[in-house]
């Protein structure tokens, strides 16, 4: 049995505190994020982990330094064997280095691919067939300590980066479950990233411009950029009214076609006003399902077109 302390905030790390609680380890403290505003009302907002620790009636630490010394002291109080992190931010080493086994973390990619931030969204953006899941000690660099454990995970051709994030999620709890047992035992071998690949994919924080489509690529390529932004943040792109005004829309679902080249510049949009919506990329063509007009809901194009299809005629997305 090993005594853990257990960190991270997003509901990827839900499932994985979870799986630890209803195992034979024992879990003496969850650090998770400060409450911060968000959202356009800004009220404060909880992390999943604080609400999964209020139902579950599980103490909870929200330090807003993790240098600080009366929480540093708390923890270095509890003696944990291992510290284990879930989509958590960098930790000092003055705190990593506190556990006698040492603190490990769970990461959505096959190391040392996709270090970083957002690494399903890029292995998806990227047209990647297969990712994965790596538990690894955490030493002073981000994502670069030795490997303990992985697990290979197929992509679907349509799945959206939401739909991947919700299947990895709980793969992850199994193979976090996996790793601790594997520690406990004494008979791990660990893996130096180094010793596995000479080049690397980055997956680093997605930004609005990282973002925004470029038409311009095939319609493989932003079919791709479109599933790994979706249902969140969203690839966008704009188009201007014929008053002038500049409208931004997020392209939420899309399926790329190559059977015919559409006329005009890419962007360019081709539409029945009733069904349709395709749109012109470097090669091929974007057939739209599903989009959101800044200031309105997601909707399906039949929808969309009954509101809003004036705008789209004769007109092209930059």
């Amino acid at each position: 049995m090993l005594r853990i302390v257990f960190m991270g905030t997003p509901d990827f790390a839900v499932p994985s505190l979870e799986a630890i609680l209803n195992s034979k380890h024992e879990v003496e403290a969850v650090v998770t994020a400060p409450d911060k505003p968000a959202g356009r009302g800004r009220k404060i907002a909880f992390s999943d982990v604080k609400l999964f620790c209020e139902e579950h009636d599980i103490p909870l630490l929200q330090p807003t330094s993790l240098k600080d010394a009366g929480f540093l002291n708390i923890i270095k109080g509890i003696n944990p064997d291992l510290m284990v992190v879930v989509a958590f931010r960098m930790l000092p080493e003055m705190l990593w280095s506190i556990p006698v086994k040492g603190s490990i973390n769970l990461h959505a990619s096959l190391l040392p691919q996709y270090r970083g931030a957002a690494p399903i969204n890029h292995a998806i953006m990227n047209g990647e067939k297969e990712t994965g899941l790596t538990t690894f000690f955490i030493n002073n660099k981000i994502d670069t300590g030795n490997i303990i454990k992985q697990q290979r995970i197929e992509i679907g051709d349509h799945e959206n980066m939401g739909q991947l994030h919700d299947r990895m999620k709980m793969s992850g709890s199994t193979l976090l479950l996996e790793t601790l047992d594997l520690i406990d035992s004494g008979n791990i071998q660990p893996i130096a990233q180094e010793t596995i690949a000479e080049s690397f994919k980055p997956a680093p924080k997605l930004s609005r411009e990282t973002a925004r489509i470029d038409w311009s690529n095939t319609s493989e390529q932003v079919s791709n950029k479109i599933r790994g932004l979706s249902p969140y943040p969203g690839a966008w792109t704009t188009l201007t009214g014929k008053d002038g005004s500049e409208n931004s829309f997020k392209i939420l679902s899309a399926t790329p076609s190559n059977e015919k080249e559409l006329e005009g510049e890419c962007g360019s949009i081709e539409t029945d006003v009733k069904s349709f919506i395709h749109v012109k990329c470097g090669k091929g063509y974007l057939n739209i399902n599903k989009l959101q007009l800044s200031g309105r809901g997601a909707m399906l194009i039949d929808e969309f077109l009954r509101g809003y299809g004036f705008l789209l005629v004769d007109n092209k997305f930059e």
